[in-house]
């Protein structure tokens, strides 16, 4: 069954480590986490940017494909459905389409915009019993067309931001999406202790997760990190592992062109990406 990221995340706050956030981008890869997660007996988000539920032909499609596979596979692990670097029009669609949790990304609006359209959104989502992130700082990288340099996020605004009701809040602290360059300066670990001082209880979100060392990984969950996002990294492996596969020939033996072959090897480097994944978080065994 799944449920919102709420209790999830207060449970991995107050206990100290980190729920995965792992993107989805069609039926390998979601079955793929939440086999992960069944096995690890981990609690796990699924991310949906909204790229990819355009993709997968829409928001309706990609939650009935979820809850028909996670009643399929017999999944008893907490779930959640989560919109990922959500518009405004994204996070109303993602509602109306059975999500349990949603992202609304409006740190590309001034500060009094984002506050009025998080406020509502707040109001929306919890009258329908969703959890909802909102952004502070704008994450570094690309993602949907969204570029930001990495900002890090003042801890006042992100004060006023948690103060409106929100669930989890993701705050920019130097981190980017996708691969990471050589020069980049690593996080702001004083800005996280502050935006956390200035929090209290919010379980605070770190997106960007692929490639950041397991040393800065665990102190920014002693911090208050408690949900952390992973994409690039699994695509990546994902990518690798199917090209193994053809370079070796394979799908040229037999019927190693069946879909079902040709993609096994990419699905079973995924599940080894989550795993390694929920095991730096700290996550395993806490379902």
């Amino acid at each position: 069954m799944l449920v919102n990221a709420k209790e999830m995340l207060a449970k991995a706050k107050k206990e100290g480590y980190a729920v995965g956030a792992f993107n989805i981008n069609n039926l390998e890869w979601t079955k793929a986490i939440l086999e992960t997660a069944q096995e690890m007996n981990s609690p796990v988000i699924l991310g949906v940017s909204e790229g990819a539920g355009k993709y997968m032909t829409g928001f309706k499609t990609v939650a009935a494909m979820v809850k028909a596979m996670d009643e399929s596979l017999g999944i008893t692990v907490p779930v959640a459905l989560h919109l990922d670097h959500g518009s405004y029009e994204g996070a109303k669609a993602c509602i109306e389409a059975g999500f349990t949790s949603i992202m609304f990304d409006g740190s590309h609006y001034d500060i009094e915009e984002n506050v009025a359209k998080t406020r509502e959104l707040v109001e929306l989502a919890h009258s329908k019993g969703l959890s909802i992130e909102a952004e502070v700082g704008g994450i570094g990288g690309e993602e949907d067309g969204v570029v930001s340099n990495g900002e890090v996020a003042d801890p006042r605004e992100c004060a006023a931001i948690a103060a409106l009701g929100i669930d989890m809040l993701a705050a920019g602290i130097g981190n980017i999406h996708g691969k990471y360059p050589a020069n980049w300066a690593g996080l702001d670990f004083v800005t996280l202790e502050k935006i956390n001082a200035a929090t209290g209880d919010m379980p605070l979100v770190l997106h960007g997760g692929t490639g950041i060392p397991a040393d800065m990984i665990k102190k920014a969950i002693s911090l208050g990190v408690s949900k952390i996002n992973v994409n690039t990294e699994c695509q990546l492996s994902f990518a690798a592992a199917t090209r193994e596969y053809i370079e070796a020939g394979k799908d040229l033996r037999g019927k190693g062109y069946d879909p079902r072959k040709l993609l096994a090897p990419g699905a079973k480097a995924i599940k080894e990406t989550v795993k390694e994944k929920i095991e730096m978080f700290g996550s395993a065994n806490k379902a």
